[in-house]
């Protein structure tokens, strides 16, 4: 087991976060634990040999919930374009996205929705949702994020782009690419870059590749708005998300958002995804709060537990009785369909 190398410390604040609305504090707790047990899922179908392969999020609920519960959801420019990467299952469960699918994914059934079986788990697509395609190559999605931003920018919309990877990824040039065209006098983009710094980068440790202090440091350069977040708090996170859109979606200008998360298991299944006990666990942490504030007590944590526990584990059993994808469409999906671009769509 690797121990966790600690980022920098985070910029002091005079208060920490307003506590939210007790309803939504407990649907965020909900939504958190749903997407902590769904990668757990995963992981045991992965071991037990109903999949080829397992990357996800566990660790950056925190962050990757508040995300989901906060954007413009829909199909079109008047609504928010998400680039995602393949730690971003929390965001889609918030969004709304069913958590059967992702088993569907991981087992690689012709029932999937985002691939038709074709594709690794995490790597969705929800056109109804403005969701890109979220793909293996790092931090690609950061060069393609500007021209949706375009786009939006162009039709005066009230849609702003999202852009999310990883700390490791920012050393790509996708990234500095992202920086130089959304932050150009008089033609600056509405896009929210995310980092979520885990700390790592497969098995490299961030302090020997960073020369600067916070990753967010960079957009300063360009004149673009920055903040660094802690993202392990889902409070913090919910109120610093809000304001960065809020700003993105009035202003019409870029910001750059780092938030420090935690990696519990590791970076996919081919380095063990066995659980890292040295971490921040958001999740722990949350239930520890709502336990102290007197909104859940923890006989009804461990009832909601056993409960989204069960239907996953029924669900996952469904699953792999569902057939493969045929031969046949293995060609499917790869070019446009002629009626779509006929029809401009």
């Amino acid at each position: 087991m690797v121990s966790q190398v600690l980022s920098p410390p985070l910029p002091q604040q005079l208060e920490g976060p307003r506590p939210l609305d007790p309803a939504l504090q407990i649907r965020i707790y909900e939504l958190m634990l749903t997407t902590r047990l769904l990668e757990e899922r995963l992981i045991r179908m992965y071991k037990q040999g109903d999949g080829f392969f397992w990357i996800g999020g566990p660790g950056e609920e925190a962050f990757n919930i508040p995300l989901g519960l906060l954007v413009r959801k829909g199909r079109g420019l008047d609504y928010d374009y998400l680039h995602l990467h393949y730690r971003s299952t929390g965001t889609l469960l918030a969004m709304g996205a069913n958590p059967v699918d992702a088993l569907r994914q991981m087992k690689n059934t012709a029932t999937d929705p985002y691939s038709g079986g074709r594709n690794f788990v995490g790597h969705s697509s929800i056109r109804a949702w403005n969701v890109v395609p979220i793909t293996s190559p790092i931090e690609v999605q950061f060069s393609i994020a500007p021209g949706t931003a375009m786009a939006q920018k162009r039709a005066n919309s009230r849609g702003i782009t999202i852009v999310q990877g990883g700390d490791a990824g920012t050393a790509e040039g996708d990234f500095a690419t992202c920086l130089v065209w959304s932050s150009r006098p008089g033609a600056e983009l509405p896009i929210l870059m995310l980092v979520a710094n885990n700390g790592w980068g497969i098995s490299t440790p961030a302090s020997t590749q960073h020369g600067e202090k916070y990753i967010a440091d960079r957009g300063k350069a360009f004149g673009i708005r920055t903040r660094v977040i802690n993202g392990n708090d889902p409070e913090e996170a919910y109120h610093e998300l809000k304001e960065a859109m809020d700003y993105v979606r009035m202003e019409r200008r870029p910001f750059l958002l780092e938030a420090q998360v935690s990696r519990l298991y590791g970076h996919s299944s081919a380095s063990g995804a066995n659980f890292v006990k040295n971490e921040v666990d958001c999740l722990a942490e949350f239930e520890h709060k709502l336990e102290e504030r007197g909104l859940l007590t923890r006989a009804r944590m461990d009832e909601m537990r056993e409960r989204i526990t069960q239907e996953l584990l029924d669900a996952s059993r469904r699953v792999i009785e569902e057939p493969q994808p045929d031969g046949a469409t293995v060609w499917n999906h790869i070019f446009a369909d002629r009626n779509y671009v006929k029809e401009g769509l």
